[in-house]
């Protein structure tokens, strides 16, 4: 029999409902053709691996040498470990050579990393601030270990609400989780943001003696736009963290594979680490997948060309001008996180209703409630141009009908 809390998980309405999307879009596009569907509900990479990561990836398989598909310390492989050291000191300011091989957990995508973060520092009762919107699978996350997710809304242009942040700081505070760029609005949270955020929090460490940890989800991290600049955290706050992945940046998301780094100057980074790679082994990862550590630990640092995402990110806004649809600017990632319109359905802002309206055009998107952001829904722009531009009828004969 299944668990009754997981039944109702899987039932209830908004469980899922990007990856629905996702199977109906495969199952339209069949019927009615794919050039005729468009589909912009899964944040599924449109570009190709780069050319170095195809090669090494031919050049490790070649590899047949003895014990090479065999088990390595549960923590990843030495060398793998050492080039995220490498990049993370890179991405945060920080000297080479100052972040090392024993600061990182390799892991099976920034899913894992989030997990085994969530079960190594959450204890029943204990809570996970984030600013909403963000990533829906978070809920889920979080609720895994029994901790509570109290999500606080943003400010209207969505950057953080650091104010709002401090209120709803308390002793059951275990950490504090932003994701930046964003998913799913692509606000990149600035420096002044993280500031604000890590003054914040050590301000309250010092009031009650609980120091939550500053967790940073950052798979988005290379695609920006408009001269942004993610921010660097450890620079900022000592018990930071960094989850992340190669899905997005590097296009292999059905690979699986990312990481945990933690700051060196983080009290118990030691104690953080084993924590995580006990958790790694405990909730049946054992290890990220061997053959890709050994690809991204020659890759990481792999040219990637991210202004055809800026091209289609461009489209799209011009195609929902066209048909009168408001949006927030994206600044980073690949998606647009627009405005359910005021002529809809009375202005009830239903954004599950709307999304299910723009299904008759076939146009396929995701409702913004999963995000946190009830009466917006996100476009994943991660897609052809051919689609993007092919929309445009689609989305002006949708508003046009609304409109009568």
């Amino acid at each position: 029999m299944i668990a009754p809390h997981i039944k109702e998980l899987i039932t209830s309405k908004g469980a899922s409902v990007i990856r629905k999307m996702f199977e109906e879009g495969v199952a339209l596009k069949k019927l009615h053709g794919e050039e005729n569907v468009f589909d912009f509900s899964l944040g599924n990479p449109d570009l190709d691996p780069p050319e170095e990561v195809l090669s090494a990836i031919k050049d490790i398989a070649q590899d047949t040498s003895h014990g090479v598909h065999g088990y390595m310390p549960n923590a990843g492989y030495p060398e793998a470990r050492a080039a995220m050291a490498e990049k993370t000191a890179l991405e945060q300011g920080l000297p080479k050579g100052s972040v090392k091989a024993e600061h990182i957990v390799m892991t099976v995508g920034a899913a894992s990393a989030l997990n085994c973060v969530f079960k190594a520092i959450l204890s029943p009762g204990d809570e996970v601030i984030v600013p909403a919107p963000f990533f829906a699978e978070y809920r889920h996350y979080v609720h895994n270990y029994a901790g509570i997710l109290k999500e606080i809304p943003s400010k209207p242009d969505f950057s953080l609400d650091v104010e709002a942040i401090k209120a709803a700081l308390s002793p059951k505070t275990a950490a504090v989780l932003i994701n930046t760029p964003n998913n799913p609005t692509g606000k990149v949270y600035t420096e002044s943001d993280i500031t604000a955020l890590t003054d914040a929090l050590k301000a309250h460490a010092a009031a009650c003696g609980r120091k939550p940890y500053l967790i940073c989800d950052e798979p988005y991290r290379a695609i920006i736009y408009d001269g942004a600049v993610v921010s660097p955290v450890f620079l900022h706050y000592n018990e930071s963290v960094i989850v992340t992945s190669f899905a997005k940046n590097l296009s292999v998301p059905g690979e699986r594979i990312g990481y945990i780094a933690v700051n060196p100057a983080c009290e118990d980074a030691a104690e953080f680490i084993a924590a995580t790679t006990f958790a790694l082994r405990v909730l049946g990862c054992v290890n990220a997948p061997a053959f890709f550590q050994k690809v991204i630990a020659r890759t990481w640092n792999a040219p990637c060309d991210y202004s055809r995402y800026q091209k289609r990110r461009d489209m799209l806004m011009a195609v929902l001008d066209k048909a009168g649809i408001r949006y927030a600017r994206p600044e980073g990632a690949f998606y647009l996180f627009c405005k359910v319109p005021d002529c809809f359905d009375n202005g009830s802002g239903d954004d599950m209703a709307f999304c299910d309206y723009l299904k008759q055009y076939f146009i396929l998107s995701a409702p913004g409630s999963g995000f946190g952001g009830k009466g917006w829904f996100r476009l994943a722009y991660c897609v052809s141009e051919q689609t993007i531009a092919g929309s445009e009828k689609a989305f002006c004969a949708a508003m046009k009908s609304l409109n009568r």
